[in-house]
């Protein structure tokens, strides 16, 4: 009996879901036929890959070993097939990107559907998740990342640089007045972000210093990992919050938020578009990437003007 390659794609994707039914829901298949897949590959190989009980699914020792050794190997090949299939200059085959959950929907949506519609032949599959994911582990072809690069295997291209601004709501700040400079920023409620493990020091531009940032340590009443419930909390009156533009330009302009210490500058954000190192980059990933480049801007379409004073660099 010999393996099939569909068989070792769908184990990797259920190794990624530990999960028969979700690896049906994601590759639009019956979970019986998964389920025949893994077993196949099992009677081919010739080992255990699973060990199954009515409420779970646990990989054996030999899966976890196989996966590591066929994961490199099956992107190899997908990337040579893509390679290939640049001969023909065409956008084709199946494009898998993570982002973050707000910076998706409130703008990558968008850039996605424009780029689909250039690309009937391309198929997506788009997954948002506030908490890093792994690309090689999850096979996903690119993926967008805020902040600071940790991972230094991934191939980083800038998409923009993102200013972030300290805000509240109007009535918030005539409930309980303003700080008048940073010594008096800490002694203030706020809204924190519960998906960065330094979020409780605001970190701000040193103009006398710039390599040395000035860190507010912060008391955060509330603590949230999502950046649009921060900013609702904050437009409910609830605290000072510190958000990227991306997520604060709307309820800015509206009002419904107001800039505090807007001549200070929080250090802003880089949004980088990532993807895992190959021999070359595929033509999907290249195009795509151009593609997100082009619509972004740099500074940012969402960038507000006047409020923040000069763009940062």
């Amino acid at each position: 009996m010999k393996w099939r390659f569909d068989d070792l794609l769908t184990f990797l994707d259920v190794m990624e879901t530990g999960s028969i039914t979700a690896t049906a829901a994601r590759l639009n298949l019956s979970k019986s036929v998964v389920s025949k897949r893994i077993s196949d590959l099992e009677g081919a190989l010739g080992i255990e890959l699973f060990q199954r009980s009515p409420r779970k699914l646990l990989a054996s020792d030999n899966a976890l070993d196989f996966v590591e050794r066929i994961r490199p190997l099956v992107r190899e090949i997908i990337d040579a097939a893509d390679k290939v299939g640049e001969r023909n200059s065409a956008i084709r085959g199946s494009l898998r990107i993570a982002a973050p959950m707000t910076f998706g929907t409130l703008y990558l949506g968008r850039m996605i559907a424009d780029f689909a519609r250039q690309y009937p032949d391309l198929e997506i599959a788009v997954e948002f998740e506030d908490r890093m994911v792994d690309l090689m582990r999850g096979g996903y072809d690119v993926g967008i990342r805020i902040g600071i690069l940790r991972d230094s295997t991934l191939i980083a291209r800038k998409l923009c640089t993102d200013a972030r601004v300290i805000c509240c709501s109007p009535d918030f700040a005539t409930a309980n007045g303003l700080p008048k400079n940073l010594e008096e920023l800490g002694s203030f409620a706020c809204i924190d972000y519960s998906n960065v493990n330094t979020s409780q020091l605001w970190q701000f531009e040193n103009p006398v210093a710039p390599s040395e940032p000035i860190s507010v340590a912060m008391r955060g009443r509330i603590v949230a990992n999502n950046g649009e419930a921060m900013r609702d909390m904050a437009i409910a009156g609830l605290g000072l919050v510190l958000l990227p533009m991306f997520i604060a330009a709307e309820a800015l302009r509206a009002g419904t938020l107001i800039a505090v210490l807007p001549e200070v500058q929080p250090l802003p954000y880089r949004i980088y578009a990532v993807y895992p190192p190959t021999r070359h980059v595929s033509a999907k990933v290249r195009a795509f990437v151009d593609h997100l480049v082009r619509h972004i801007g740099d500074p940012p379409i969402w960038q507000m003007t006047g409020i923040l004073g000069p763009d940062p660099a």
